[in-house]
């Protein structure tokens, strides 16, 4: 499949590490933000009826469930996650090894993954 001017642009963008980070932190957050949505719709909640019950606003859950909101905090995740009878599990990967032995240390990045409680 030949690659349209978006795919090119981004290719070049990607090899700039600031770009790199910032478009793998966006993704994440999408991760999030769509998962908390889906799982809220699946449970029959609107946002204004999933903030009543964690005792915040609609405003708030509207923020979570944006894919551009960074700010997800561990503990609003779990009070989230008690209501929809779900877990929140934090999974720390390792960078990319180029990336690690360039930098000279293993960093490590934090992805938030809300699971259902029954895992199979």
């Amino acid at each position: 499949m030949r690659k349209t001017n978006f795919d090119l642009y981004l290719e070049e963008q990607l090899k700039h590490p600031v770009f790199a980070e910032r478009f793998e932190r966006a993704g994440e957050a999408w991760d999030v933000a769509l998962q908390l949505a889906a799982l809220r719709e699946e449970a029959g909640l609107s946002q204004k009826e999933l903030a009543r019950k964690i005792r915040t606003t609609q405003q708030q859950i509207s923020r979570l469930e944006s894919p551009g909101y960074e700010g997800h905090s561990l503990s609003m995740l779990r009070r989230v996650a008690r209501v929809l009878i779900r877990l929140v599990v934090a999974d720390c990967a390792p960078d990319t090894l180029a990336e690690a032995l360039y930098a000279g240390v293993e960093r490590l990045l934090f992805a938030v993954f809300v699971l259902d409680n029954s895992c199979d």
